[in-house]
């Protein structure tokens, strides 16, 4: 059991922290069985690990079976934004390097624009990027938290303090303040990374203001590199990786801690903060962090990452407990709902190809295909799976964002950018639904004591 040391108060203090420790340990734990015995749906998911069923969305829909023969059948996952297929959305995008863009209208609106409602709306969210600097000034230059994700809820938190109308859930009112946050996140976030590692690192502050004409993409590798510069292809690649991560259906966890927040009747910034502080966990947001210090174990201590054998060796030692985080998972495998194939990760394995011959990446990039393709017959194979394991959107995202030249700090916030646009859609759908507060129920197990007074306990 890890311990948390409380010194600094003293060891007679700490010694009883240590004690209050034991009798929280005691007194949390709940006996396994019992969860089968009342048919609880741990994690809210069925006994054949299916997402239990809590509401009806329109935003999005994601397929990984289909009926086939009378029968369901695993299927090459798909991911539908408001209907519309997300290959097909990026295949055919209105404007180079402004996808993530129009899959924001799409998820907001529930339709794809016309050219001149496109605009309108480029303009609008271009407009509204920019922070004032009081705000930057005395918010995000402020004690600024090793932790991005934390820097990020701050700065929500506290944007709303700047509103004028901030506790008001009409529904023109939240879509203003919704679009107001897509806009200034990536603003957010980069300043955010500068002002940690300019006030904890001593290193050269950068604070350089968007450009209007610039897409969320664009933005965030202008304001993001000393030189502002970035090639066509990068900026490309960053576009879809934001479409990728936009949105993932009603069932994800911060997904739907923003439909229960919202359901309590709170205002925007607190049920956005809560989605943050979801997404910050690494099993959520959080996950292509624990993948790529995954590969920096493996090429730590494999005798030979180009060996199959070798790598093959690693790869049972972790899932076997015995290296890495010994939590036996190998990340970026395997998927709740998806079995023969993540189609975010399809898309981005494509262009993660194309951005490491550009930037001279390919032995890494190769590294992580057969990674990829040792993993999941080994998965299959050790856990005596009969159905395909495999790999996830997170997988390839971290090295498509290390190829970027985007720091590690950021990975998570550059989900939180792409993600807003989703929790801003279920958010509005929740309100303009009138549903009502969600309400989940627990058993209580425990049993009914007597009181007595302190005189008579032991």
């Amino acid at each position: 059991m890890e311990r948390h040391t409380m010194m600094e108060l003293g060891e007679e203090l700490d010694l009883q922290f240590n004690n209050l420790v034991e009798h929280c340990m005691r007194s949390g734990e709940i006996n396994q069985d019992l969860y089968s015995k009342f048919d609880v749906k741990r994690g809210l998911r069925d006994s054949n690990g299916k997402g239990v069923l809590t509401g009806l969305t329109e935003v999005s829909d994601v397929v990984a079976t289909k009926i086939v023969d009378g029968e369901m059948q695993p299927v090459d996952g798909e991911l539908y934004f408001q209907g519309i297929n997300v290959q097909d959305l990026i295949q055919g995008g209105s404007r180079e390097c402004f996808y993530f863009e129009e899959a924001t209208y799409l998820l907001l609106f529930g339709r794809l624009p016309s050219k001149e409602e496109f605009d309108s709306f480029v303009n609008i969210l271009g407009s509204l990027r920019e922070l004032s600097g009081q705000f930057v000034r005395d918010v995000i230059m402020k004690a600024p938290p090793a932790n991005l994700m934390n820097a990020l809820q701050k700065c929500i938190v506290l944007l709303y303090s700047y509103d004028a109308n901030p506790d008001s859930i009409d529904v023109p009112n939240v879509l203003r303040q919704s679009l107001q946050l897509i806009a200034k996140l990536p603003m957010m976030a980069v300043y955010s990374y500068y002002a940690y590692r300019h006030f904890q690192l001593d290193k050269t502050l950068v604070v350089r203001p968007p450009k209007t004409e610039y897409s969320t993409a664009e933005n965030i590798l202008y304001m993001l590199r000393k030189d502002g510069k970035f090639t066509k292809l990068e900026a490309k690649v960053l576009d879809i990786a934001l479409v990728l991560h936009a949105e993932h259906g009603g069932g994800n966890n911060s997904t739907f801690t923003n439909h229960v927040v919202t359901s309590s009747g709170t205002d925007t910034y607190s049920a956005v903060a809560a989605s943050m502080s979801s997404l910050k966990g690494h099993r959520h947001g959080g996950a292509n962090l624990k993948v790529m210090q995954m590969f920096d174990d493996l090429k730590e201590h494999c005798r030979d990452c180009q060996d199959e054998e070798a790598l093959t060796e690693y790869l049972i030692k972790i899932l076997d407990k015995e290296v890495f985080d010994k939590a036996g998972l190998i990340y970026g495998m395997g998927h709740a709902v998806y079995t023969n194939s993540d189609p975010r990760e399809v898309i981005l394995k494509k262009y993660a190809k194309r951005l490491s011959e550009e930037t001279g990446m390919q032995k890494e990039f190769e590294l992580y295909t057969t990674v990829e393709r040792i993993s999941g017959k080994l998965i299959a194979k050790r856990r005596k799976l009969f159905k395909p394991i495999c790999a996830n959107v997170d997988f390839y995202s971290g090295l498509v964002y290390t190829m970027l030249g985007i720091p590690r700090e950021l990975f998570t916030p550059m989900f939180a950018i792409a993600r807003i646009s989703g929790w801003s859609a279920h958010r509005l759908e929740e309100l303009v639904n009138k549903g009502k507060i969600i309400r989940p129920a627990y058993k209580f197990v425990g049993e009914h004591r007597e009181f007595s007074t302190i005189e008579h306990r032991k």
